[in-house]
């Protein structure tokens, strides 16, 4: 008989349930698969018990390693919205393993593929011979202790990665390892994350997901993963062993190695939409299962499919068994797999009502922060997606952080010289309060990025106007046109070495820019030496050298690489650049201390003339490190240096008078200029002195003597600062200086 409760196949020790929701569902027969070689299913039992529209069986001879799938009866009417087909044997939605890939053919598909009809004619033929097979597993596991590390996520930096692509070239890692669960879990891998000093890894999706037909038929794959057909299924290709199900405890190995050094795992996970497709899709699951329960339909026409994501089709999270279906998925990732946090795709689809508007009132969101285990991971939304409306940034409700495209868009446009930047770049190096203050939400709401595995790197970002993505079979046009991206005068690799040193810089200063910013950084795996995709800006599909990490690298990277490293070890010790509240700009209340001061390059705070120019690209922030307003969890004051961060984004260099009353002293340690970055012996200002801040370039100073109160006042040599003149954007990236020698250390 068997129980309706868990859904999916749940060893029991003593034999298999076996439990899969259906509501409009006639019959359900379980088929059972001796190997993953048979066409056609060993042994099909009819589910005769059905409780609460869930079909259910027990099998006592039922074991670990078992492969199965379903036959779902019922009517096949695409007009309105029933696809169910017996001849389609499909996946249990459930599955903690899948094994074996989709063998692709007009089988696959629930319609005659080149009728005159379309999707309306089904297809009678059985697809049991190419179809990949669901696996019980033994969920048992030596956890070993593990404690998660539950860093605060205004402590973060994320890396984000794909788990492939980071180990498939590393020589340290063993070859049979390589661009595994096990190879991101090994000793060399972690080292290196350790040493970068990332504190949580952020994976690109590892669910289960299949390659669609349209790449496999270009020589391609999907290798970014986000075409998912198992939610609590770890990728199976991802594993270093062939074992069935095995991929299941190496994943959980490596999550275990991870927090044993002190490093988070989270997940991008994809539960806007399915591998499926729109109506012309194949039938491989959730369709095959109860098309009109898991995806949302037209209302008008229900043959189609409401596509919020740009892949065809939409999950229905207002349906209670498919809102079920997620939140039983979450948490199986959490309490099973023990990850740390999820980075939800395209997230405003999932909160759309049943007018198609996104709604902060969403079941979606009400589950999740009524969880006692949900409501407590990192939830780090991609608050957009492609429908009317979905672009969210800065609404999402509290307890949820956000990749902040607006912090992106401010930081690449200000560096590339554009007009009317500088007051929100003052928005974006504060945390954001424009777009997260009001709600409620702290700075770390904010998941600061300037590049990710959507678009260019950082060191494309910075040598191409351009997309250059031939080599993904679709004339170029794929991927974004607006990259907001500087080439530096010539586009792609060149030998001038002027332009090249111009890079270099402008590297630099976008990473001195994301790690001392308020918020979250984020840094895309590679952009820490200079990784390239030779201006393809996406890269979904290069499961190859294009996209995988490179482990030899010149004197350049290693040097980028140190630099980092340095960059964030900085973010580390300083609690300044990471604060768990916004500043306030003013007087904090009982106190005489202003937390964050800004002034011109005449030693003048900013006048409101000064923000509103459309033409001043440069800037100086004053962060105090004595702000009373920061408390340790015990009560105590949290007490740190105080910072001057000095910006020149315009092409020419701009002198900065250091502010501050007399008989203060400053150091100077970062100055992109410098190939180094920062400077193997700090340089020292007087309050009041000039410091020439070179074209396009950042400096950071330390408060070194004086007292910090003093420092935050205008210079006491100040003087006045006129508007600069009238250049435009075009006109700055004109200008790319010659004859200028590389500055020493």
């Amino acid at each position: 008989m068997g129980s309706p409760y868990p859904l999916g196949a749940t060893w029991m020790g003593n034999g298999t349930n076996f439990a899969l929701f259906s509501e409009r569902a006639t019959s359900v027969d379980l088929c059972l698969f001796e190997n993953l070689d048979a066409r056609q299913e060993n042994v099909r039992i009819p589910m005769t018990e059905q409780t609460d529209q869930v079909w259910h069986v027990f099998l006592p001879d039922a074991q670990p390693g078992q492969l199965y799938g379903y036959r779902v009866f019922g009517p096949y009417d695409p007009e309105h919205g029933l696809r169910f087909n017996s001849s389609k044997l499909l996946l249990d939605p459930y599955a903690k393993a899948i094994a074996g890939e989709v063998n692709w053919a007009d089988e696959m598909f629930g319609y005659v593929v080149g009728d005159e009809l379309d999707d309306l004619t089904r297809d009678f033929r059985d697809d049991a011979w190419g179809m990949p097979k669901s696996v019980v597993i033994d969920g048992g596991f030596d956890w070993k202790g593990d404690k998660k590390p539950g860093l605060p996520i205004h402590q973060s930096v994320i890396y984000e990665m794909h788990v492939k692509g980071f180990t498939q070239l590393c020589p340290e890692v063993p070859e049979e390892l390589r661009g595994t669960y096990a190879g991101l879990g090994s000793a060399p891998a972690i080292a290196y994350l350790k040493n970068l000093g990332v504190t949580a890894v952020e994976l690109l999706p590892i669910h289960a997901h299949l390659d669609d037909k349209g790449l496999i038929d270009r020589d391609l794959k999907n290798y970014w993963g986000y075409n998912t057909i198992g939610f609590f299924a770890p990728h199976a290709a991802y594993a270093a062993s062939d074992q069935k199900g095995e991929e299941v405890s190496e994943f959980k190995t490596m999550v275990r190695s991870l927090h044993a050094a002190g490093i988070e795992v989270i997940l991008d996970v994809v539960y806007n939409h399915t591998v499926e497709g729109n109506h012309l899709g194949p039938t491989l699951c959730f369709r095959g299962i109860d098309n009109r329960a898991y995806y949302r339909l037209a209302p008008d026409n229900p043959r189609f499919y409401m596509d919020f994501t740009g892949t065809g089709n939409t999950l229905d999270t207002l349906h209670p068994r498919t809102l079920q279906l997620i939140m039983d998925s979450l948490r199986y990732w959490v309490v099973e797999m023990r990850v740390d946090g999820f980075r939800f795709d395209l997230a405003s689809a999932l909160v759309r009502d049943r007018s198609g508007a996104v709604n902060k009132l969403h079941p979606f969101f009400e589950a999740i922060h009524q969880d006692p285990v949900l409501s407590r991971v990192k939830l780090i939304a991609e608050p957009w997606d492609v429908g009317e409306g979905g672009y969210q940034v800065g609404n999402f409700p509290v307890l949820w952080s956000e990749w902040n495209g607006k912090y992106r868009d401010a930081v690449r446009s200000y560096w590339k010289g554009d007009e009317c930047r500088i007051g929100e770049m003052a928005y974006r190096l504060t945390g954001s309060p424009d777009l997260y203050q009001h709600g409620g939400r702290r700075p770390y709401a904010s998941v600061n990025f300037v590049t990710s595995h959507d678009g260019f790197t950082l060191n494309d970002l910075v040598s191409y106007n351009d997309k250059h993505n031939d080599a993904n079979g679709e004339k170029n046009a794929d991927g974004d046109n607006n990259n907001q991206s500087w080439n530096c005068g010539v586009e792609g690799p060149t030998e001038d070495e002027e332009i090249n040193r111009l890079r270099r810089r402008q590297r630099r200063n976008f990473l001195v820019t994301l790690f001392l910013s308020q918020g979250v950084p984020m840094l895309c795996g590679g952009d820490e030496f200079g990784r390239t995709q030779d201006g393809n800006n996406n890269a979904y599909c290069q499961d190859g050298e294009i996209s995988w990490l490179s482990w030899e690298r010149d004197d350049t990277q290693k040097e980028l690489l140190e630099f980092t490293r340095r960059l964030i070890r900085l973010r580390n010790d300083h609690p300044v650049f990471r604060r768990p509240k916004f500043f306030q700009g003013r007087r904090i209340r009982g106190s005489e201390i202003k937390d964050v001061m800004w002034f011109n390059p005449g030693g003048n705070e900013m006048s409101e003339e000064d923000w509103t120019s459309p033409f001043v690209r440069c800037l100086a922030m004053l962060l105090s490190g004595d702000t009373m307003d920061v408390l340790t969890f015990d009560g105590h004051p949290i007490r740190d240096e105080t910072f001057l961060l000095l910006i020149n984004a315009h092409y020419e260099p701009i002198s900065f008078v250091l502010p501050g009353s007399e008989k203060l002293e400053w150091d100077l340690i970062v100055d992109t200029t410098v190939e180094e970055g920062f400077l193997p012996k700090t340089k020292k200002f007087a309050s009041g002195d000039d410091l020439e801040v070179e074209d396009r370039s950042a400096c950071l100073l330390k408060l070194t003597a004086g007292v910090q109160a003093q420092a935050r006042q205008e210079s006491w040599k100040k003087r006045h600062f006129g508007l600069p003149p009238a250049v435009t954007a075009e006109q700055e990236r004109a200008v790319v200086k010659k004859a200028t020698a590389p500055k020493s250390a």
